[in-house]
This record gives C-alpha cells, sequence and structure tokens, in this order.
C-alpha cells in the first residue's frame, strides 16, 4: 500500500478547506490549490482560525496549532501537486470539470499517487474514466463540514484497485473519521436514502398542509430524528440539496430524487437557508 506522506486538496472552498484542515490535524504535508492566490491566503486563513478556536476551547494545544499550520502550503499551480502520494478534489460539483481535472492529474501526479474525488452524486466511475489509472482513482466523500461531520464514505468504482482503496481507509481513519465502504452508484450510501427521504418529508408540506415547524417537530418527536427535515436542508444548504437532488434524478430517473416544487422556488427566489440568512426559517447573523 502506497505510504501517504503529502495530499494535495484540490479547491479550498467550504469542503476543501475543511478536508485540508483534517489533514494538516492528522500530521500530512498538505498542499492546497486555489484558482487565485488570494483565495489560497484566504483559505488559509480560515483554517488557522478555526483551529485558534480549538486551541481556545482546549481541543488542541498552541504548539499542535502552530505545527499543523505549518504542514499547509498554498498554490496556484496544479504542477505541485507533482510530490503528493494522495490528492483529494474538492472542486464544482460538475462532471466535465471534474473530469477535465482528473485528466490533468493523471499527467502530473506519480503513477503510484492516489486520485480521490469528494463528489457527492456523481459517477465516480466516469471521472475515472477521464484517467489512464482508473484503478488508482477513488471517491472520497465527505460531508459538511468536514472537521465536524464524523462520516466519510469510500466509494469503489468499477475499476478501483482494493489497494487504493485501503489507502482511502487509512487516510480517513487517521482523519479520525467513521469510514465505510461501499461500491459506485448514485448517491452511495447516505444520499441515496437521504435525498428522497427529504424529499418525500417536503412534499408532505402541501399534501398535509403543515408548517415547516409543524413538520420539524413531528419527525423530531415521532421519527426520533435529531434534526427536523426543514432545519436540516436550511443547514445543509438548499441550493446543495436542489444541486444533488437534480443530479440523481438525472442518473435515476427515479421520481422520488426530483426535488419538490416548493423546494424549487425557493432555491430560485435565493433562499438558501442558514448561508443566504432565510430558507424555510429566518435567521439572524
Amino acid at each position: 500500500m502506497t505510504e501517504i506522506r503529502t495530499i494535495g486538496v484540490v479547491g479550498l472552498g467550504a469542503m476543501g478547506g475543511g478536508i485540508a484542515q483534517l489533514a494538516v490535524e492528522a500530521g500530512y504535508e498538505t498542499i492546497g490549490r486555489e484558482v487565485t492566490q488570494e483565495f489560497g491566503d484566504a483559505a488559509a486563513a480560515r483554517i488557522g482560525h478555526f483551529l485558534t478556536r480549538k486551541v481556545e476551547k482546549g481541543q488542541l494545544t498552541a504548539d499542535e496549532r502552530e505545527a499543523a499550520v505549518a504542514r499547509l502550503e498554498t498554490t496556484t499551480d496544479l504542477e505541485e501537486f507533482a510530490r503528493c502520494d494522495l490528492v483529494i478534489e474538492a472542486i464544482i460539483e460538475e462532471l466535465e470539470p471534474k473530469r477535465a481535472l482528473f485528466a490533468e492529474l493523471d499527467r502530473i501526479c506519480r503513477p503510484d499517487a492516489v486520485l480521490a474525488t469528494n463528489t457527492s452524486a456523481l459517477s465516480v466511475t466516469e471521472i475515472a474514466a477521464a484517467t489512464t489509472r482508473p484503478e488508482r482513482v477513488v471517491g472520497m466523500h465527505f460531508f459538511n463540514p468536514a472537521p465536524l461531520m464524523p462520516l466519510v464514505e469510500i466509494v469503489q468504482a468499477e475499476l478501483t484497485s482494493e489497494a487504493a482503496v485501503a489507502v482511502a481507509v487509512e487516510v480517513g481513519s487517521r482523519f479520525g473519521k467513521e469510514v465505510v465502504t461501499c461500491h459506485d452508484t448514485p448517491g452511495f450510501i447516505v444520499n441515496r436514502v437521504l435525498i428522497p427521504l427529504l424529499n418525500d418529508c417536503l412534499r408532505v408540506l402541501d399534501e398535509a398542509r403543515v408548517t415547516p415547524e409543524a413538520l420539524d417537530v413531528a419527525m423530531k418527536n415521532g421519527a426520533g430524528w435529531p434534526m427536523g427535515p426543514c432545519a436540516l436542508v436550511d443547514l445543509v444548504g438548499i441550493d446543495v440539496h436542489v444541486h444533488a437532488a437534480e443530479a440523481l434524478y438525472a442518473l435515476t430517473r427515479d421520481p422520488r430524487m426530483a426535488p419538490p416544487a416548493r423546494l424549487m422556488t425557493i432555491n430560485n427566489a435565493g433562499l438558501l437557508g442558514r448561508k443566504s440568512g432565510r430558507g424555510f426559517y429566518t435567521y439572524e447573523g
């Protein structure tokens, strides 16, 4: 099995930045790539801020924080990933940009390097097909926010080797995550179950003529959910849920996967949940 010393992360937005934070905390030398150095510097500052918060909460020592920050390097140059043992892609959730990126990584990275995609709904097999080494391509699906959510799904595409899966499992475990493995299927495990279930819940708003508050109370107290479906979709981001649901519907043609009309209306109005200040609920600050 390839020994992982240096990890590359492509895209340092909310998800990629969280993955890079996990990598430096786990002791890996980490190279994060953004499209501009300004974006890279901003991502490094965010990671430093979150690590400072962990020091304030007693979860890290000041020395551990400084060592973690020192392990992070940012760049705008994909060629830097020639030094990486594992590269994790966390760019826009669209197939063609991911395939184009993997074709570039295939050219740049060492033949024994493992290439991972953080896609939540796209086919890992189709992404891997853009390379000459599909056996070294694997899915590593983190959940947002990556430093806090305890799960990572390791996805074995059609031609992924057991060795590449083993690398991903080892890294996910060292990140402190609960690791589950599955084969490439639309939505993998969690989204395959959760997205149609949330869509069913949201359709009930109109069918049963209940308020978001009543639906959330019902699911929390009647089904034992820790958070109601409306509050959960607001937290995830209504646009994120719509995008994933549309991708899964395109792959499966299962009507339950299609985002409900009410959700599309809210999304088109720019009401995206917590991040925009309003979704099913209104948020302060």
